[in-house]
């Protein structure tokens, strides 16, 4: 039975990102810190928590930007 060489890890190695559950980390956001990030194009939420998320937005933040338009 042959048993390959032991192989060293690269240095490199330690140099790349893990990938990030952000999922988890609005999970946490919310139960540590009482964060709530939710776009309004979400399709977990109905029709009405959608107009909410989007009536909430603009009265704290101002009107969003459409999509591709702009100046430019």
């Amino acid at each position: 039975m042959k048993i390959p060489p032991a192989r060293y890890p690269s240095p490199l190695g330690r140099m790349q990102a893990t990938p990030m559950d952000v999922e988890a980390a609005k999970r946490q956001g919310w139960r540590e810190q009482h964060i709530l990030v939710v776009s309004d194009e979400d399709e977990r939420l109905d029709f009405v928590e959608r107009q909410l998320i989007r009536s909430i937005g603009e009265r704290l933040y101002g009107q969003a930007h459409l999509k591709g338009g702009g100046h430019g």
